[in-house]
């Protein structure tokens, strides 16, 4: 388990207008403080990956999708995670929930569930044709089962 300050920062280059573009996202997501009775050596772990998303605008920010993670443990281990995520912006919080499974490496066959949330105030703004999203960041937790 790791808990917050465990975080995702994901930009968008150029950045989000209501007119879709492609646009280069770097996303960079740190664990930590983490825990783990199976392996005690285990305190924090990193990803990070940069790709060009076709048609994305401030518009197209809440779904659905999937995707795949690698996590670099603090020990030099790694988990590939196959992930289901749905995000969502309600009352000015942008809100992400991910389940999925470790399908290969550290922790592999668990289950996986992590909450995030974070201001949604540049998306809000963008949606309105009043601004642009350069970024979104987020912090909550994540649970390996």
């Amino acid at each position: 388990m790791c808990l917050p300050p465990t975080s995702s920062t994901v930009t968008f280059d150029p950045p989000l207008t209501t007119m879709p573009q492609t646009v280069t996202v770097t996303s960079t997501n740190l664990f930590g403080p983490c825990t783990s009775t199976s392996v005690p050596a285990i305190t924090s772990g990193t990803t990070s990956g940069t790709f060009p998303v076709p048609n994305r605008s401030c518009l197209t920010l809440a779904g659905t999708g999937t995707s795949t993670s690698h996590i670099t443990w603090n020990t030099g281990q790694t988990s590939t995670l196959t992930l289901n995520f749905t995000t969502q912006i309600v009352a000015g919080v942008y809100t992400s929930v991910v389940t999925g499974v470790v399908s290969s490496g550290l922790f592999a066959g668990d289950s996986v569930v992590s909450n995030q949330t974070g201001p949604a105030t540049d998306i809000l703004t963008c949606t309105l044709g009043l601004g642009t999203v350069a970024g979104i960041y987020t912090v909550g937790a994540i649970t390996f089962a």
